[in-house]
């Protein structure tokens, strides 16, 4: 089983390649469960899942993607979006879209957690990734440790 790794969902999948099989989520209860900053659910070949927890006064920090589209939808908590010079409350339910190129951030305005889970289309992140909080992120950003894979 070195080649292998099992999945959240329980389905195992070599771990280079890709999963073919179905994978399913209960997404707002696996999001709610995760402690983590960011958590990388699932990497297809064009689109990722990721879950994030931004704690009460946290942020997920301003940033652009040049060419990855992103959507995002809001579990839990309260915030702002940030999107292109706008600003828009956000809450539990909501979802927004960010184009590639725009530039963006999310902030979590509450005392409780902001809770959400995205999908990057293509990949942003490493395959199965974990960051624990945002500085952990960051540093593993800039070291070069959070690219998505590639082929």
């Amino acid at each position: 089983m070195s080649n292998r790794t099992i999945c959240q969902a329980g389905v195992e999948r070599p771990a280079t390649g890709y999963v073919r099989d179905m994978e399913h989520f209960t997404i707002a209860t696996v999001a709610e469960k995760s402690p983590d900053f960011r958590r990388v659910l699932w990497t297809g070949k064009n689109t990722q899942l990721v879950i994030m927890t931004i704690p009460a006064g946290g942020e997920i920090g301003e940033e652009v993607h040049e060419d990855i589209d992103q959507i995002l939808t809001f579990v839990s908590g309260t915030g702002e979006a940030r999107v292109a010079g706008s600003k828009r409350k956000i809450a539990q339910g909501d979802l927004v879209v960010v184009p590639a190129g725009t530039k963006h951030n999310f902030v979590n305005t509450g005392p409780n957690p902001l809770v959400l889970y995205t999908v990057y289309g293509p990949p942003e992140h490493a395959d199965q990734a974990v960051h624990r909080t945002k500085e952990e992120a960051d540093a593993a950003e800039e070291a070069g440790k959070d690219e998505p894979p590639t082929s």
